[in-house]
């Protein structure tokens, strides 16, 4: 295309662009700026994934704190109402797969952190490509910071991994304490096969096996919507560019415009049910792996 042609002179080719808004402003330990270079890298982190998913994690809880203060026995306000649906549409998917009361009253409250934190975490996605991005771009390096920000947490296949792993652990506590330690130690030897010791070491391979894929699909699948809906958001934002910069009806460049907000109206609508069903989906497999940690086979 013709930004292509001109991205000597005049700006970034269509890769280039994507591959500036895919770059996460990234810092090692020392709070230097780094690059990663391996698809594993445990010396650097992502600051800008960090920093929203804290600050979105924050105002969470601040929405859910609000809403349980300013409860009242009368008549409720919408944002009441709004917050009792919610957190009865979690109690009744929780007294589902998890049948023990006492652990419903810790899991209840977590499935309706985890579904509120990561659907504000996805809804960052619906606020335009480039709106924070071209502010840092003024800001950071005057600061001393790379050139790069991302706003999507859930894009960025750390965080939701890191989330996975948290359930993981959650999973794991509930083994110990409702299995007690002798009796998840026998299950990972004795299931699913059976009780038989030329069994043991296939039994906890096929153990070790479903933690595993359970975790890894948990946190890759949330990544995989998310990271495709930012890089049509992308795309989108890609025709609108284009048609700003050589807009000329007489070249059809104009119909990329047209294109570009028909396009970016409908994909913003249907990524509305894509941002609410991805933190829906979260949340159940969060209680339903939960909800295993209790079953004994």
């Amino acid at each position: 295309m013709a930004a292509a042609e001109h991205a000597g002179t005049t700006g970034p080719t269509s890769g280039e662009y994507i591959q500036h808004h895919l770059h996460h402003l990234q810092k090692n330990f020392s709070f230097e700026n780094v690059e990663q270079h391996g698809i594993v890298d445990f010396s650097l982190f992502n600051l800008d994934s960090l920093f929203y998913s804290v600050v979105l994690g924050v105002i969470a809880c601040f929405f859910l704190w609000r809403a349980a203060r300013k409860a009242t026995s009368g008549v409720p306000g919408r944002f009441q109402a709004a917050v009792e649906i919610l957190s009865e549409m979690v109690d009744s998917q929780a007294k589902g797969v998890i049948h023990n009361a006492k652990s419903r009253k810790l899991v209840s409250p977590l499935a309706l952190t985890v579904f509120v934190w990561i659907f504000l975490m996805n809804a960052m996605d619906m606020l335009p490509v480039d709106a924070i991005p071209v502010l840092w771009h003024s800001a950071g390096p005057s600061m001393g910071y790379a050139n790069y920000m991302r706003i999507v947490p859930t894009a960025d296949l750390s965080t939701t991994l890191g989330l996975s792993l948290s359930v993981l652990l959650v999973c794991l506590v509930y083994n110990v304490k409702i299995k007690g330690v002798g009796g998840w130690a026998h299950e990972l030897i004795a299931a699913p096969f059976g009780d038989h010791w030329f069994l043991y070491p296939v039994n906890f391979l096929m153990q070790m096996i479903e933690f595993t894929a359970k975790t890894v699909s948990h946190g890759m699948r949330l990544f995989g919507n998310m990271f495709a809906g930012e890089l049509v958001f992308m795309l989108i934002a890609l025709m609108g560019g284009v048609w700003a910069w050589q807009f000329n009806p007489l070249t059809g460049m104009f119909w990329l415009g047209f294109g570009h907000v028909v396009a970016g109206t409908v994909w913003s609508i249907f990524h509305i049910l894509v941002i609410t069903l991805q933190a829906f989906i979260f949340m159940m497999l969060t209680l339903i792996y939960v909800g295993q940690a209790h079953d004994s086979h």
